[in-house]
């Protein structure tokens, strides 16, 4: 915490109102997860019903993350910032009108682009402000955010399931996203001026895919975003299906607390050491997780795999962010966080569908069984691919070694800032 407290108090302030929009934001997100699946099955939804109506949120992610990518570049982050807290703000209150599969699915997909808009504009906008050389605790601490919003919302969430009604539930999810908008309202807009001394800011979509410094983190994000989209579409309905006596929003809570602990130590930890170790933590934690899941049958168990998908969370996602701001540009950052998690898009968006389709033939056990077969995957592709050559990327997925990919040398641009925040010029953005 000793890095945020040495900013000046403007800036202190510029963060914690970020930080609140973040914290109302993922709250809202994080009260449908628990509740939604349990919703839709008492509409009459089955398994693979349920399947596609959760992964259909990974839809608008998928389809409109590249473009708000791209518009928090060139025009604000702002502007995309808003958009993803307004959809929050009134997605909720479709689910009570829209009660058909399609018309659900139709409704989770527009919910998805609150994600995409909000998680794009928000880590971009940390790094533009976040001093270089602390990058990785700055953006450690700031998304903090989805951890606990992810740890608050679940709990809200299953608490007014079970003691009121849905129409307050949808109610209070809607009102979180408000919330979240009026914090974000305030918030500066920081045009960012173009490098001109560097040209990958012009490379297309498929030229920035094919380059390694970004295939590989997608990579890894989709299989990731495979597990998490099982893991957060099914526990609810695997839980209730072996007849354990264990709330389902304890499990995202316990993960979320977790994913929050985990955080406070990789940041900072990633500044010193290097961003690959705790990737490759982050990756491993995931697979036991989902390999607990695959033989769960008690209490104990699922706390247990809430724990390691919390921790796996907190550090993978966490430090691969920090990995991404390394590997791109200020003028290219937003398109560049953008695309790379659009390959965690794409999994959760595929783990309803087809995961609901391997539950019906095989068990849901069973199911969290090949989605730790997928995150294992990651974690050997991280160790050979995830720097220029094979020994390079072991000593950088170990902490032996640097990032080949990362913009070490480039001299960030400066960002002309409002006259009224000219303490801004003591994390390396200067006034005008």
């Amino acid at each position: 915490m000793e890095v945020l407290l040495r900013l000046e108090p403007k800036i202190r302030n510029y963060m914690l109102t970020l930080f609140a929009a973040g914290l109302l934001f993922w709250s809202s997100i994080g009260a449908s997860l628990s509740t939604l699946p349990l919703y839709i099955e008492q509409l009459g939804g089955s398994k693979r019903e349920v399947g596609f109506v959760m992964g259909s949120f990974a839809v608008g992610l998928l389809i409109f993350r590249p473009q708000l990518g791209e518009l928090a570049d060139r025009r604000s982050r702002k502007i995309v910032l808003i958009i993803g807290a307004l959809v929050a703000a009134i997605a909720p209150l479709g689910y009570q009108v829209f009660t058909s599969i399609p018309g659900l699915m139709a409704l989770r997909a527009f919910h998805g682009i609150s994600i995409a808009a909000f998680t794009t504009a928000y880590a971009a906008l940390v790094t533009d402000i976040a001093p270089a050389e602390n990058r990785g605790e700055v953006l450690g601490y700031m998304t903090l955010t989805g951890a606990v919003g992810l740890a608050l919302g679940p709990a809200i969430g299953t608490y007014i399931q079970e003691n009121a009604s849905y129409t307050l539930l949808f109610n209070i999810i809607a009102i979180l996203g408000l919330l979240s908008l009026l914090f974000v309202l305030p918030i500066e807009n920081f045009p960012v001026l173009q490098n001109t001394d560097d040209t990958s800011s012009d490379e297309n979509i498929w030229q920035v895919y094919r380059s390694q410094r970004v295939r590989v983190p997608a990579l890894t994000m989709l299989l990731i975003g495979s597990s998490v989209g099982t893991l957060n579409t099914f526990i609810p309905l695997f839980i209730k299906s072996i007849h354990v006596d264990f709330d389902c929003g304890l499990f995202y809570t316990i993960a979320a607390v977790s994913s929050l602990v985990s955080r406070f130590f990789t940041g900072g930890a990633s500044d010193r050491i290097g961003r690959g170790l705790f990737v490759t933590l982050g990756l491993i934690g995931y697979t036991l997780s989902m390999l607990l899941l695959w033989q769960a049958n008690n209490d104990f168990s699922f706390i247990m795999s809430a724990v390691l998908e919390g921790a796996g969370g907190g550090t993978f996602l966490s430090t691969m962010d920090v990995v991404i701001a390394d590997r791109s540009l200020p003028q290219e950052r937003g398109r560049i966080f953008a695309l790379c998690v659009v390959g965690f898009d794409l999994g959760i968006a595929i783990a309803g569908p087809l995961g609901g389709s391997l539950a019906e033939q095989v068990g849901y056990g069973n199911m969290f069984g090949v989605a730790g077969a997928l995150t294992f995957s990651a974690v050997l592709i991280f160790l050979t691919l995830s720097n220029k050559n094979l020994i390079n990327s072991l000593q950088f997925a170990l902490g032996r070694g640097i990032d080949d990919f990362a913009f070490a040398t480039v001299k960030e641009p400066v960002i002309e800032v409002p006259l009224d925040y000219p303490a801004l010029t003591t994390t390396g953005i200067a006034a005008e």
